[in-house]
């Protein structure tokens, strides 16, 4: 039983089985039978992740797990898959990985419609750093399966099924696990043939999640909602801030959940601005109950403006980060 609206169920309570086989039921295979195939913990808390985003989730390993099991299973050779520009770099990242099996990429607008030509498409709410939100009508129209990562919203801000996606996405290593101890990430689907071609192909490959991490995901899931409250209410006055700050030339923030990024004024500053900060940490990732500020330049590439910084917001007092990013832009 999971309780609406926080995640929780009883099996949360429930010892973790740990086994990697369980005996045949009168000579056939049980509900569980080889644990690459399922497992109790990891059932429960597809039940709970489901029931957020509406639909029938599955767990794996992490986030780019999830999304190379969508794309092995939505794509195919010479097809083109069209990405949403300022999204997740580790997205172009793997179909530049995937391009020799005969996977195009093309980047595009994700607040207009998606190329006409295009035969998957995999967009962002919001895309991670630059903070679009895509036009969910004109995605869903498109003939193309829409595949939505949904990491920075949460089920709690934006849910992809409900926009005409077919699939959400989410890194549950982010804020959904929360606490930076676990790494995880999740599809969710409605429809049920394509919720077993994506289950085939997570056997085939044995890119499923532990039952440690599955139970670890489904106990944050119990705190996500007031977690997620108080990071936003918190990046919110951040934002507002940060746009009056005389160091700091543009700010991103879209309104709702804990990320933002901002801009100064080139990347040798930004570089300063990240080794200044003492409260919050100079850490990559993101969701997590501490905040972490980094130059995304040394990953993002041309990509990302030279000056942008990146700042997950976390649990502590607002007034001692703002304390805290101040006195880092001055020292910068």
């Amino acid at each position: 039983m999971t309780t609406a609206g926080t995640g929780y169920s009883r099996a949360m309570d429930a010892p973790v089985d740990h086994s990697a086989s369980w005996p045949y039921e009168n000579g056939e295979p049980g509900r569980f039978s080889y644990a690459r195939a399922a497992h109790p913990a990891g059932v429960a808390c597809e039940e709970a992740l489901g029931a957020l985003d509406g639909g029938r989730a599955l767990l794996f390993p992490s986030g780019m797990a999830a999304v190379t099991t969508a794309l092995l299973t939505l794509a195919r050779p010479g097809q083109t898959i069209a990405l949403a520009e300022g999204a997740y770099y580790g997205h172009r990242v793997l179909l530049d990985e995937l391009a020799p099996w005969g996977l195009r990429c093309v980047e595009f607008d994700q607040t207009a419609p998606p190329p006409a030509g295009a035969d998957l498409i995999l967009v962002e709410a919001p895309s991670n750093p630059m903070l679009t939100m895509p036009d969910f009508a004109a995605a869903a129209s498109h003939p193309a399966p829409v595949v939505c990562d949904a990491t920075v919203a949460s089920p709690l801000r934006v849910r992809p099924l409900d926009h005409g996606c077919d699939v959400a996405l989410h890194s549950a290593t982010k804020v959904l696990g929360g606490h930076d101890d676990v790494l995880a990430g999740v599809l969710v689907t409605r429809d049920e043939d394509l919720h077993e071609r994506l289950r085939a192909t997570r056997h085939r490959t044995g890119m499923i999640a532990s039952a440690d991490t599955a139970w670890r995901v489904h106990r944050r899931l119990s705190t996500l909602a007031q977690r997620l409250d108080r990071q936003e209410a918190t990046a919110r006055i951040l934002a507002d801030r940060l746009r009056g700050h005389p160091a700091v030339r543009t700010v991103r923030y879209p309104g709702f959940s804990f990320l933002l990024s901002f801009d100064v004024a080139d990347g040798d500053t930004a570089r300063r601005v990240e080794r200044a900060v003492r409260t919050i940490v100079n850490a990559t990732s993101l969701g997590g109950v501490r905040s972490k500020l980094e130059a995304r330049r040394r990953w993002e590439g041309d990509r990302c403006p030279p000056g942008l910084l990146r700042l997950s917001v976390g649990l502590e007092d607002v007034d001692e980060l703002w304390a805290d990013l101040g006195q880092a832009l001055e020292a910068a």
